[in-house]
């Protein structure tokens, strides 16, 4: 058993290797929503879009389960996808300084055959109260400009979070619990059975 990721991100990467789950990144055709449709919830979009970015990588090279996940950021009713700009970038750190929001990861897995699940996890972050400084010189080291909410937490933006309630790995990107139990649960297929 293969997993196939839909992802170029070096962070869901990096949660993969770090549980020795045997993987291979694959491209996906797929275009993602930057925002939710009339009445659709955040946890919809960002689902949709997991399932999206999963099927787009279909055919699979070999047998297997491909997994795509889609990250969104929810500050006060806003939607914060990765920033189109640097100033973009620096609006969305000045609008989650000194609040609490909510990170949102769509998890989706479809096997061989184009059968899937999906599901989702809800994280709070508390962000201390940032100064224009340290906006501007966070920015100014590219990292927030790939990133849902224009932030890191497992990188520089770590000096700026209080308080995670809830998976600190959703907040990167992946809530590998979640995608276990997605695995298991759909598909019968148990990670750690890769550890033998």
């Amino acid at each position: 058993m293969h997993i196939f990721l839909a992802s170029a991100s070096p962070r869901r990467q990096a949660l993969l290797s770090q549980i020795s789950v045997p993987f291979s990144v694959v491209a996906s055709t797929f275009v993602e929503a930057a925002q939710a449709d009339d009445g659709q919830s955040v946890a919809e979009l960002a689902e949709q879009n997991a399932l999206g970015k999963a099927r787009g990588a279909l055919p699979l090279s070999q047998p297997g389960f491909c997994v795509g996940a889609d990250t969104v950021v929810l500050c006060e009713d806003r939607v914060m996808g990765k920033p189109r700009s640097v100033e973009d970038a620096k609006e969305m750190l000045h609008a989650l300084s000194g609040r609490v929001h909510k990170v949102v990861s769509g998890v989706a897995v479809v096997d061989s055959h184009g059968q899937f699940v999906t599901g989702h996890a809800v994280t709070e972050v508390s962000f201390r109260v940032l100064t224009a400084e340290e906006i501007t010189a966070y920015v100014s080291t590219g990292e927030p400009l790939d990133k849902a909410g224009a932030y890191g937490i497992q990188g520089k933006g770590a000096l700026f979070v209080n308080e995670v309630r809830g998976c600190y790995f959703n907040v990167m990107g992946l809530p590998l619990s979640l995608m276990a139990n997605l695995l298991s649960s759909r598909f019968g297929i148990n990670l750690t059975d890769m550890w033998r």
